[in-house]
């Protein structure tokens, strides 16, 4: 368990990717059977126990430490896990600490009932990292900069095969991985993929360059339009639905509506949006009411119902179609979609185009507010794994900007803990002799590690008030601080009171420069939304 409490410390320590790789490649190669294969879930997310909350855990600690102190604590650490591996009392006495192995082994086995007893158990084992990896591993929530992608991209560096490789088979995979290591290590046979309907890597784009304009040839490339919901991949083999997310994450559960319309044989590419094909496309907001969702209601699948807007096609009717040139898969798909439900898959249409000039307005005036951009697709170019230069860029609209004052600041996560770096914003509303400042959105990147600390001593230095782990900054005409905003899009929401929501909103700029009553007004933004 320590090792891998190290390398928890080590990866949240190091910025650098190549630096991450490095440690996690060093972690497989160093680590035994079977705790490297237990470290390996937890990286990607592959172990959980729900009998550990939480709220326990705060209860727990809460036994043994003066809750005031507690909660001072916390204040101050600003993550959960670190402030209980910290202030947990040490018991002594020379015990051995668990392996990783024997902490999966006792949490998997923990009921609802019993849970606190193991996990205080094991807190009383296990040295202060040992703790923080133990409640991180428990609670799902790492938070060490490492995506399951990039695991799996160390996992082809350390067994010097390709990723995409790993990536198909990742699913008939299980922990603790023995059969896959020995593969990895060249030991064993390639483990054979046991797991229906698997997720196969999907093909990226590159977002088109000034320098990309001189090798595009109009005539070489078809266009569809880039719609703004989540890219998929349904998947239905031998019987067993599966939806995927981009990155292969399994989403089936949060879709039922979705998976029970999935009657073919295939592997479809495309975007999951809400509303219905054939009268209405909902926006981003709209969807996201649906994700991140373990069980679905049925006022949410009356209310917000999805659907595919199919782009292409991996497999079709037990046929690897990736090998065959776009213009041929998309004649194929065609006629696939067509026999499909109407109200659960459409098809993206092509765009006509006889010049860039061309495209590029309909680029910027879409047919449609939820279309975020388009897409150019070589018409000779098979379906590849990952993002190859070339065959396939996006061309999204240029983003929008506006000038907003900075309102609340909230400590971040993980490295960040120290840092108040999420930061809601407003713009003012109101008469135009008495305005007052309405929050239009939040952003916690956008920001260099100077700008961070700049940041954050703005925030302790102009604080009035506290609510809880948030801030209140003093935010008025005669003193403030104003931030450009860059954002994707915006669309009217009723859950905020600006009436108005923003798309990857991230701060681009900080105005230092600029007074606060200079920044733009909520009408500036309302001219901004799409025709209701």
């Amino acid at each position: 368990m320590e090792r891998f409490a190290e390398l928890l410390d080590r990866l949240v320590l190091t910025p650098s990717r190549n630096g991450k790789l490095r440690l996690i490649i060093d972690y497989f190669s160093t680590v035994p059977d079977p705790d490297r294969g237990y470290g390996l879930a937890g990286l990607t997310g592959g172990l959980d126990f729900p009998a550990i909350k939480p709220a326990m855990l705060r209860t727990l600690v809460m036994e043994r430490v003066d809750p005031v102190l507690f909660d001072y604590s916390y204040d101050y650490v600003g993550d959960l896990a670190e402030t209980v591996s910290l202030i947990w009392p040490s018991r002594g006495g020379g015990t051995a600490a668990p392996t990783l192995s024997e902490v999966v082994r006792r949490l998997a086995q923990a009921s609802r009932s019993d849970a606190p007893a193991v996990m205080g158990g094991l807190l009383d084992d296990l040295s202060p990292s040992g703790r923080f990896a133990a409640i991180k591993l428990a609670t799902g929530g790492l938070r060490v900069g490492v995506s399951a992608r990039l695991t799996k991209q160390a996992l082809a560096a350390f067994g010097e095969v390709d990723v995409h490789e790993i990536e198909e088979l990742w699913h008939g995979l299980a922990p603790p991985y023995e059969p896959f290591f020995a593969w990895l290590e060249k030991r064993g046979p390639r483990p054979q993929n046991a797991a229906l309907a698997p997720f196969r890597p999907v093909m990226l784009a590159h977002a088109v360059a000034e320098a990309d304009f001189s090798t595009i040839r109009s005539e070489d490339y078809a266009a569809e339009w880039k719609w703004d919901g989540i890219r998929v991949q349904a998947v239905n083999q031998g019987g067993v639905r599966r939806l995927y997310s981009r990155t292969g994450d399994d989403i089936s559960g949060a879709f039922p509506d979705l998976l029970e319309a999935m009657d073919f044989e295939g592997a479809l590419d495309g975007e999951l949006l809400v509303g219905d094909p054939q009268q209405r496309t909902g926006t981003f907001s709209d969807l996201q009411q649906r994700l991140n969702r373990k069980t679905v209601s049925r006022t949410m699948l009356r209310d917000y119902p999805v659907f595919m807007r199919c782009y292409d096609a991996l497999t079709l009717d037990k046929r690897d179609i990736r090998a065959l040139p776009y213009v041929e898969r998309r004649e194929l798909l065609e006629a696939f979609v067509s026999r499909l439900s109407p109200e659960r898959f459409d098809l993206s249409p092509n765009i006509a185009f006889a010049t860039l000039e061309e495209l590029d307005e309909k680029r910027c005036n879409p047919l449609h507010p939820v279309i975020e951009g388009v897409m150019l697709k070589r018409k000779d170019s098979p379906y590849l794994p990952g993002r190859p230069k070339g065959p396939w860029f996006k061309w999204k609209r240029d983003p929008y900007t506006v000038d907003a004052v900075l309102m609340y600041a909230q400590r971040g996560h993980g490295k960040r803990s120290s840092f108040y770096s999420d930061y809601t914003f407003g713009v003012w509303s109101g008469p135009p002799e008495d305005p007052v400042l309405v929050p239009v959105g939040k952003a916690y990147f956008g920001f260099t590690d100077e700008e961070l600390r700049q940041l954050d001593k703005y925030v302790r230095e102009n604080t009035i008030e506290r609510f809880g782990p948030v801030r209140a900054v003093r935010a008025d005409r005669n003193h403030g601080l104003v931030l450009e905003v860059a954002f994707e899009g915006l669309q009217r929401s009723t859950r905020h009171k600006s009436g108005v929501a923003m798309r990857f909103p991230r701060i681009s700029r900080l105005r230092w420069d600029k007074p606060a009553h200079e920044a733009d007004r909520l009408e500036t933004l309302e001219a901004m939304l799409p025709p209701s």
